[in-house]
């Protein structure tokens, strides 16, 4: 049975030697910092400012309307107005334009005729995102100077109804801004590699600091050592999540509309977790380099990669799909993102918290036997 003496007492021991080593204040403090600033700002998926050219060939009020259209809608900056085709690709080929709108001899007359008057979008496909993203609002803006093309054409109030009419709404995130999508998630992303690696360095300090028969020599039970030694890490953790949520509601502007409880509990059982596997590698690897370096793989590259943050799960090949399910970082994003986007309840995340909860136990689990097997050698 656990000792509630000699848990306070190993605690405030890891807190002294945190205390006293300012690398370990500084990744525990200064990094969460200065990840959340870098990524918050970095990242980001909204594309505008457009760098388009526009072949103008056919040079009518109508031509120059269309081109108006696209500067016109903040999405797209025409940079140049080339006067061939040649002189519009090698722009796009030395990508000092994204787009070029080239739009034919003669437009303005077809526009008159009962087929379709067409125009030409050529896009910088080196670039897939900003491409596909580019192609979406040049169909809308097409589309809408296809529509004001009709009604000029009819007598005055004479409407246009068209056979379907689509109304979107948008919820949670009513301006797909990227940022509310990306700081939710840092807070896992940056957590799963700060809870990590600052475990990481726990039991291998005690190794390259010759004290670690002294700590095996004591009454604390492994589990007492292992427990107490997560205790300050936990509350680090905590309080970082803590100002992250802050900062990202005052400086990002990112609504928060679920629950603060609900949100403490999920991230105590995911720091459990990642603190837990920091120190399972600290009780295997006896060096703190080569602790951090592991720690650095085991949680930096799934949390990044494989949990949602940037790539689309279902969109991964299978076999990536079914390593998802042992990264933690996965649920916790899901839980971060419902928290605060859509104020989701315990009711829709209660599969992700008996996820992190099971990989807590068995994080904890496995540090403290991973402990055991070194104080008996």
């Amino acid at each position: 049975m656990l000792s509630a003496m000699r848990t306070r007492a190993m605690a405030r021991k890891e807190w002294l030697q945190l205390r006293r080593d300012p690398r370990s204040m500084a990744l525990a403090f200064l990094v969460p910092v200065l990840l959340l600033l870098f990524f918050g700002y970095a990242i980001t998926w909204d594309v505008s400012e457009i760098r388009i050219a526009v072949l103008d060939l056919d040079r009518t009020p109508r031509s120059r309307a269309l081109a108006t259209a696209f500067e016109a809608s903040g999405y797209f900056r025409v940079v140049s107005r080339p006067t061939s085709q040649r002189e519009a690709d090698a722009l796009l080929q030395r990508r000092q334009v994204t787009a070029v709108l080239s739009i034919p001899s003669g437009h303005a007359r077809d526009l008159g005729r009962p087929a379709p008057a067409p125009v030409q979008l050529l896009l910088d496909g080196s670039d897939a995102n900003t491409a596909t993203i580019a192609l979406g609002y040049a169909d809308a803006i097409v589309s809408r100077y296809s529509r004001d093309v009709l009604l000029s054409g009819r007598p005055p109030g004479q409407a246009v109804q068209p056979p379907v009419r689509a109304e979107s709404r948008v919820w949670y995130n009513p301006a797909l801004e990227s940022r509310n999508m990306i700081v939710p998630a840092l807070v896992a992303v940056i957590m799963s590699i700060i809870a990590a690696l600052l475990t990481a360095l726990t039991i291998a300090r005690e190794w390259e600091r010759g004290t670690m028969e002294q700590l095996a020599s004591t009454p604390v039970h492994r589990l007492e050592v292992v427990v107490g030694k997560l205790l300050p890490y936990l509350g680090i953790g905590a309080f970082n999540v803590a100002f992250i949520t802050v900062a990202g509601i005052l400086v990002f502007h990112v609504p928060f509309r679920g629950s603060v409880l609900l949100l403490g509990v999920m991230t105590l059982l995911f720091l459990l977790g990642a603190l837990g596997l920091g120190m399972f590698i600290s009780a295997v690897m006896k060096s703190q380099v080569l602790a951090t370096q592991v720690a650095m793989v085991a949680t930096y590259l799934p949390a990044l990669l494989l949990s949602g943050f940037l790539f689309d799960i279902a969109s991964m090949p299978a076999v990536l799909r079914a390593v998802t399910w042992i990264v933690p970082a996965k649920y916790y994003i899901t839980v971060t993102r419902g928290i605060f986007l859509k104020g989701t309840g315990l009711d829709a995340l209660w599969v992700q918290g008996l996820s992190m909860l099971l990989f807590a136990t068995v994080g904890i689990a496995l540090a403290t036997l991973a402990f055991r097997k070194r104080l008996a050698e």
